[in-house]
């Protein structure tokens, strides 16, 4: 589907990057896999932590899986990884993986590796040493960098730091060690990139929240049932419904993109779906005043033309069944 999603939008991503991050599913009662873990919200409550994949540039769920209330363990990062490729469409060459310092491992760095993927991972658990002529100013911040073979890895890999003044730091969160001075952030990665373009192209995964937010909204945190089978399923099937109306912005937004290119419209027929998040884009689409009749042995749905909702929807309708009739 996201391929021929892509196809009908001309879409040919050469490179993609994909953002790895989990959430927590609070549970009450006896829920099968539901653990006391980490829970920001409800501390000491037990629940279920869901891992999510999505592309940054689209926004698009690329796999996951629902999970018992637990840190995950290096192995099961290393087993998303590997899903990733099979997931894309044919075009994509190029993938950059990032996920902060829960999914640090060696296991992910090596199916990283394997499969040809750059990335870059948060730092939690190694502690390598940066030569003190090495540091360079960017900004108000301080750079440095180093190759370091953490204990249990196969071969050394490229670490890169960033270091900020506590008297800079004010509300910034930093997970990583301290010393009397400075506070630091340290990533590991295989890409040739000064460190302070790698830490600025990892700034940018705090993006993926708005997605998980989304998927939370859409019902990712229900728990229909005591069984975590069924939770899982349950999961697949809500991610479903989140892509398909990611999908349908992305139709929404390329339909804009060749109204402007084209001919001008009258305002009552351009689409907004695309400034919005999917749950605006469900008020837009479905709850729009309508008459629901069966009439020559075919249901039929009358909207109002005098609302400019039902305007821009059927316009889009439309352009929807001129684009079915060409995605050979």
């Amino acid at each position: 589907m996201r391929s021929k999603v892509w196809a009908l939008c001309r879409y040919a991503l050469d490179r993609v990057t994909v953002d790895i991050d989990t959430t927590v599913s609070t549970v009450y009662g006896q829920i099968e896999g539901a653990h006391k873990g980490h829970n920001t919200k409800y501390r000491g409550k037990k629940g279920l932590r869901p891992v999510l994949c999505f592309l940054s540039e689209t926004r698009e769920y690329l796999c996951g899986c629902q999970r018992r209330g637990e840190t995950m363990k290096n192995l099961e990062v290393a087993r998303q990884i590997r899903q990733f490729r099979r997931q894309l469409p044919d075009c994509v060459h190029h993938v950059h993986v990032r996920g902060d310092g829960e999914f640090i491992g060696w296991e992910s760095v090596k199916a990283c590796l394997d499969n040809g993927f750059t990335f870059t991972f948060g730092n939690k658990r190694c502690a390598p040493s940066f030569p003190n002529d090495g540091w360079y100013r960017y900004e108000d911040y301080e750079y440095n960098e180093c190759v370091y073979q953490p204990a249990g890895w196969e071969h050394a890999c490229r670490f890169v730091v960033m270091r900020i003044h506590k008297d800079l730091v004010g509300d910034r969160q930093l997970n990583l060690f301290d010393s009397d001075d400075y506070t630091y952030q340290v990533f590991v990665i295989n890409n040739p990139l000064r460190p302070h373009l790698v830490i600025e192209d990892y700034d940018k995964r705090a993006d993926v929240e708005n997605s998980i937010g989304e998927a939370q909204r859409e019902g990712v945190l229900a728990i229909p049932s005591r069984n975590f089978q069924a939770h899982h399923a349950f999961f697949q099937i809500v991610m479903l419904c989140y892509n398909l109306w990611r999908w349908m912005k992305i139709l929404a937004g390329h339909a804009a993109h060749e109204q402007r290119a084209g001919k001008e419209v009258p305002p009552t027929q351009q689409i907004t779906l695309p400034d919005h998040m999917i749950r605006i884009a469900r008020l837009k689409m479905l709850f729009v005043a309508a008459k629901i009749r069966f009439h020559g042995n075919r249901d039929e749905v009358l909207y109002s033309m005098h609302e400019q909702c039902a305007t821009g929807l059927t316009y889009f309708l439309e352009y929807l069944d001129q684009r079915r009739k060409k995605a050979a």
